[in-house]
């Protein structure tokens, strides 16, 4: 039982339904610029650019504006120099915190996240803390209503895909990220939509949280995903999926 996988489908439930478009086209366009500085404009030949533009085209983000970052990570239009690093903490129980961060100015961004964690019953750690605690992997999620076990199985497999999991509601699908684009495409073109998909930092293993942990847990998450700074969260907890729908609400 995942609750990485359970957060990520509720905050793109909360995304669709409260269009809080400018910051996720923010994150976006910054995550498509960084990749085109680091790995070059061409999406055949960058991987990492390849797939920030499948996660904008898939927020509707207009073509227009994904050009420009591109461009502007390549330096071919003017614009932000942005730094891209990791803040390891931990919440509420012990619950291992890692916190993806694109600034353009370290000390403020640094200093305002060590704010949001002390706030919110958490705090921060050194560099390394905690992110051995985490892999990188293409993280896929399905609804059991989308698709039957054997049927996502075969094809998973067949895609090169690393593992299914049952989460409870969710079909929750892992690969190594040179695989995501190919599993995810496969899943698609077999009529199946999933609830949320990116290459994320995936936990070894989780904490279970119930009661006041679990609430002042979702509500540190927000606060750290509510900093512009901020591209993505993970965490290594687990919560009843009742209580995270109704504490995320």
């Amino acid at each position: 039982m995942s609750g990485h996988s359970k957060w990520a489908t509720i905050k793109h439930k909360k995304g669709a339904l409260d269009a809080k478009r400018g910051k996720i086209f923010t994150r976006l366009i910054k995550e498509i610029g960084i990749a085109a500085k680091n790995g070059g404009g061409d999406p055949d030949t960058n991987p990492r650019l390849r797939t920030a533009i499948l996660a904008a085209k898939s927020e509707n983000m207009p073509a227009d504006n994904i050009k420009r970052a591109i461009q502007r990570g390549t330096g071919e239009l003017p614009g932000a120099t942005y730094e891209e690093f990791m803040l390891e903490g931990y919440g509420p129980g012990g619950v291992a915190i890692l916190a993806e961060i694109n600034t353009d100015n370290r000390n403020r961004t640094v200093s305002e996240i060590r704010h949001v964690f002390g706030k919110n019953n958490g705090n921060m750690a050194e560099a390394g803390a905690v992110s051995w605690m985490f892999h990188k992997k293409g993280d896929i999620v399905i609804p059991k209503s989308a698709a039957k076990e054997d049927d996502l199985m075969g094809i998973v497999l067949e895609a090169g895909g690393e593992d299914l999991r049952d989460d409870g509601e969710n079909w929750e699908i892992l690969t190594e990220p040179s695989a995501y684009e190919a599993v995810l495409e496969a899943v698609k073109k077999a009529g199946i939509t999933p609830s949320s998909s990116s290459v994320s930092m995936i936990p070894q293993n989780y904490i279970k949280l119930e009661g006041q942990a679990a609430t002042q847990m979702i509500r540190l998450l927000e606060a750290l995903e509510e900093q512009d700074d901020v591209q993505n969260v993970h965490a290594n907890f687990d919560i009843d999926q009742k209580l995270l729908e109704e504490v995320a609400g």
